[in-house]
């Protein structure tokens, strides 16, 4: 897929518009019948009105994409406690992430409820944090004007993103002008890299679960964490991938691996489209959100997975290959997959199945990338390092959460008794001989103690600040309230925190 180099100015996406003549099918598209029904939809509501009765639960016209092999129903009393355990993990997220991560791992590997799954991708990739980390940024880019060569690609590009869905089948249409706003966002956030094709279709499945903005933050992480370099434009990191899972081929299937050999058929050739839009425009939609799961948490590993498993089920047997005698042969048969092997249930068994681990690429990555020095010199697109997974995205980017200190919501006078005491509070002998010391030493006993006297009183397990000094999350207080307090309340009370609430994307 090559990189799009725009030629003429910019131009608004039209507010309307025909789709006959526009539409390019990106899997087996409807009859011809339904095909002439659909050139008349010409506005959202229109093609809403259309959606109520010929529409799947994916969001697509039936007989495109969306609809094609057989779906994996999870019944409705699995579905709601999975998204009861979501939502508990969405909640604590940094809790999950530090202490339960594999079962992170295996949720998302089962599949993450429709109704989170664009908020929990966001948590994944680490797109919220970047989000909240450049407060504003997306607003800023999407009112800046835009490089005029980037534009009009982009524009021309859209119609074919995902023709057969209710988001983006009608031209000009909110979906379409949301397309538009992310890509050219992106190319002004990295003006370096640009914009390619592939990012389009990754850009369009994210809008599907996600508004704009949080959409553009997932497509940054994407483009550079987890496929670093991939839109770059010479292509190399997806030429060096191409290598690597030619090489993990030969120990997952020797027969495939031997007959693309004899072939001589370049990895990019079958490739190229698989890994730039994560399997996108080539798997049944319930298989694409699957691998996406597993993708957003585990990293490009996933990406390699698929793409051996299809390898070996295509072309691992002698039986067959024997319709495959050539390279045309060969290659029809990786364009034209059959069904069987990319059903949701089939595909995700073999993926998590598949011993293909992080190291294992790695080590195929320093090996392909000493070999590609040597035959052609040094790498020109100088990319960040490829994280694996949401662990170590989080890891190399922890979350801006501020750290929660105690802070008492009521205050009583410092003589009166703690909730649920019978009588007043009285601190402990050691703490109260030390205190007679102060009083009788000075005579004023509001004195801050000495450090050795500090030490004394926190083995006595006074870990609270002096009693003199205000704590330090308390921003406003009242006159009357800066007397000093009790150390000893301080410690006893617990914070009243208030957790970030957020709405579910639908």
């Amino acid at each position: 897929m090559a990189k799009s180099h725009g030629e003429n100015g910019p131009r608004a996406p039209a507010a309307g518009g025909h789709l006959s003549g526009t539409r390019e099918s990106l899997a087996p598209g409807p009859d011809a019948a339904t095909a002439d029904e659909l050139s008349s939809l010409g506005s959202d509501s229109e093609a809403n009105g259309f959606a109520e009765r010929r529409i799947d639960k994916f969001g697509f016209i039936v007989g495109s994409q969306g609809a094609e092999g057989a779906l994996e129903e999870v019944p409705l009393e699995v579905l709601r406690q999975r998204e009861s355990k979501w939502l508990d993990m969405l909640n604590n997220w940094d809790k999950w992430m530090a202490k339960k991560h594999k079962k992170i791992r295996l949720r998302c590997q089962k599949g993450i409820p429709p109704s989170l799954r664009g908020r929990a991708w966001q948590y994944l990739s680490g797109g919220k944090v970047k989000l909240q980390q450049n407060p504003g940024k997306f607003d800023e880019l999407d009112m800046s004007p835009g490089d005029p060569k980037w534009l009009d690609v982009i524009e021309r590009d859209l119609h074919r993103q995902f023709p057969f869905h209710e988001m983006f089948v009608s031209r000009g249409g909110h979906g379409q002008q949301d397309l538009f706003r992310v890509l050219k966002a992106y190319t002004l956030y990295r003006p370096e890299e640009g914009y390619c094709q592939a990012q389009a279709p990754i850009a369009a499945v994210l809008l599907m679960h996600m508004p704009a903005e949080q959409a553009f933050w997932c497509l940054v992480q994407i483009c550079e964490k987890y496929l670093p370099g991939y839109y770059s434009e010479k292509l190399e990191a997806i030429q060096l991938d191409g290598e690597i899972l030619f090489s993990l081929l030969q120990k997952v299937s020797p027969v495939a691996h031997k007959h693309l050999s004899q072939q001589k058929i370049d990895p990019l050739l079958y490739m190229t489209e698989w890994f730039m839009c994560a399997f996108s425009r080539t798997l049944p939609w319930s298989s694409v959100l699957r691998v996406w799961d597993m993708f957003f948490c585990e990293g490009v590993k996933i990406i390699f997975r698929v793409g051996l498993v299809l390898l070996k089920h295509a072309l691992g047997s002698p039986e067959k290959l024997k319709a495959c005698q050539g390279q045309y042969e060969t290659i029809e048969r990786l364009r034209s997959l059959s069904p069987k092997i990319m059903q949701e249930a089939f595909l995700v068994q073999e993926v998590v199945e598949l011993p293909v681990t992080e190291r294992q690429i790695e080590r195929e990555h320093l090996i392909q990338l000493r070999r590609w020095q040597d035959t052609r010199g040094e790498l020109q697109c100088h990319s960040p390092p490829r994280l694996h997974g949401a662990k170590a995205i989080l890891e190399a980017e922890p979350g801006p959460w501020p750290t929660l200190q105690p802070s008492p919501s009521i205050r009583l006078p410092p003589d009166a008794p703690l909730p649920g005491s019978k009588g007043k509070y009285k601190p402990p002998k050691q703490v109260q001989k030390e205190q007679r010391k102060q009083v009788k030493a000075s005579g004023q006993r509001d004195k801050p103690p000495t450090p050795s006297q500090a030490k004394v009183a926190a083995a006595a397990g006074d870990a609270c600040p002096p009693r003199d000094v205000p704590p330090k999350d308390l921003v406003h207080q009242d006159p009357q309230d800066s007397a000093p307090q009790d150390s000893a309340y301080h410690c006893s009370q617990e914070s009243l925190t208030s957790q970030e609430s957020e709405d579910t994307y639908l």
